[in-house]
């Protein structure tokens, strides 16, 4: 049987007022420095998904022609679509689609920015082709090539402005001259109109445009065309030395030989 033993009478055992508030402090303490010592964590907050697909709705209550629809899908995604004259719901379903990253069928596809508006494009007349060259001057060989910006301009009103021509003489070696006028080419407005804007601007353009591709003005045989001999006064007019520019730089001649004369000038 063993002895029941009493506790030391100084022994503390925490009963006491004093020691309780030290333990509660000591507590508090502890909690404290826990907290510290634990990573702090922001608070998490859910994200809030939104739909970003586009809805027939509200593509047919903000935009309601099929411009301003094409105008907004070419905004967003680039893409130029033909719309006019389509069905409500075929257009508006081939937008939607198209803004949602589909890609659209080619019948569907426009070329032109819809931000331009036709109406207020000025007509442009189409720059011609020059006349073609002569038949009769294939396969000949080139003696004499001469240019000149010395003749009035073929156009009235830019030869009451003094700008002149660009003509060019060529002669070949069978004896045939031709001329050629090459420009100057521009652009003349033609009429006038108030565009939406209040401002003026031309109801069409056309061109200016004096090319007349190479033509013969004197033939193998040695006669000129009417217009030829015209040319042929008025260069013969335009003086060189105590010649004229006709005889010094055009009907030129020259006395054609082998490629031999280059090695011996004395001949075979």
């Amino acid at each position: 049987m063993q002895k029941k033993t009493q506790p030391a009478a100084d022994l503390d055992w925490g009963t006491g007022e004093e020691d309780a508030t030290a333990v509660a402090a000591k507590e508090v303490s502890w909690t404290t420095a826990e907290a510290d010592a634990k990573p702090k964590t922001k608070k998490k907050v859910e994200a809030v998904l939104l739909d970003s697909g586009f809805d027939m709705e509200g593509l047919m209550t903000d935009f309601p022609t099929a411009t301003e629809l094409q105008r907004f899908v070419y905004d967003q995604t680039g893409v130029v679509l033909n719309l006019k004259g389509r069905s409500n719901k075929l257009k508006y379903q081939i937008a939607m689609d198209v803004l949602n990253g589909a890609e659209p069928d080619a019948a569907f596809v426009g070329s032109e920015n819809p931000y331009v508006d036709k109406t207020e494009i000025i007509p442009e007349d189409p720059l011609r082709d020059p006349p073609a060259r002569p038949r009769e001057l294939e396969g000949l060989n080139l003696v004499t090539r001469f240019g000149t910006n010395t003749f009035p301009h073929p156009e009235p009103e830019w030869r009451a402005q003094d700008i002149k021509a660009n003509v060019v003489f060529r002669k070949y070696d069978n004896g045939i001259i031709t001329y050629e006028i090459t420009g100057p080419i521009a652009k003349k407005a033609i009429g006038t109109k108030i565009n939406k804007f209040g401002v003026k601007q031309p109801e069409r353009l056309t061109w200016v445009d004096p090319r007349t591709g190479e033509q013969i003005i004197r033939r193998a045989d040695g006669s000129f065309t009417p217009l030829g001999t015209r040319l042929r006064t008025f260069m013969q007019r335009q003086r060189v030395n105590k010649s004229n520019q006709w005889d010094v730089w055009i009907d030129r001649d020259f006395v054609v030989v082998g490629d031999n004369a280059i090695d011996n000038p004395w001949g075979a």
